[in-house]
């Protein structure tokens, strides 16, 4: 999403969804580059009118704030090359992105902080073959293209030809070594 300035800024720029989960608190997401205000489902239209507009203001003003988070190259390159081959989608552009390794990563392979773009992975992944590692940069990288493990989502990832193969290998690693490894 290009910046807006805050003053000029409408609805248009936003989308707000209702839950009837939340009781009291709002909260913002970036999905596929949508800028999505979470609020409780019992939020009046007024409450929307008057509480949404600075609550989104106040979230642009510290995301304008964050410096861009830096990454391996080479790393940031190769998911560039990955995005471009396996889920590029016509008319739609793939939300800005940087890659590290991490060696703080131990019950994952990987995550993907989808506010920045700022994706990290598991350092023991690079003693494992690359299509393991390119598997792991496919599944973060659908994640700016969709949050949840929805279907669409496993679409998306399917479409690395090599996932369900890699899939396997991870598990079969991880129980070799005796780890529980959370999926994302």
């Amino acid at each position: 999403m290009p910046p807006v300035s805050l003053d000029s800024m409408t609805s248009e720029h936003y989308v707000v969804r209702r839950s009837a989960r939340r009781r009291t608190t709002m909260g913002i997401v970036r999905e596929a580059g949508t800028l999505v205000v979470l609020v409780p489902a019992r939020m009046t239209a007024r409450q929307e009118r008057e509480l949404i507009p600075g609550f989104v203001s106040r979230f642009l003003e510290q995301e304008a704030g964050r410096r861009p988070p830096t990454g391996d190259a080479a790393l940031t390159a190769r998911a560039a090359e990955l995005s471009a081959r396996y889920l590029a989608e016509p008319g739609q552009p793939m939300p800005a992105f940087t890659v590290s390794w991490s060696s703080r990563q131990h019950q994952r392979w990987g995550s993907c902080t989808t506010a920045t773009g700022q994706i990290r992975l598991s350092d023991r992944l690079q003693q494992m073959p690359d299509w393991v590692a390119d598997y792991v940069l496919v599944h973060e990288l659908t994640h700016l293209l969709e949050r949840t493990h929805s279907a669409r989502f496993h679409a998306l990832v399917a479409r690395y030809p090599e996932a369900e193969r890699a899939k396997g290998f991870l598990e079969g690693w991880s129980s070799a070594q005796g780890l529980a490894m959370a999926e994302d």
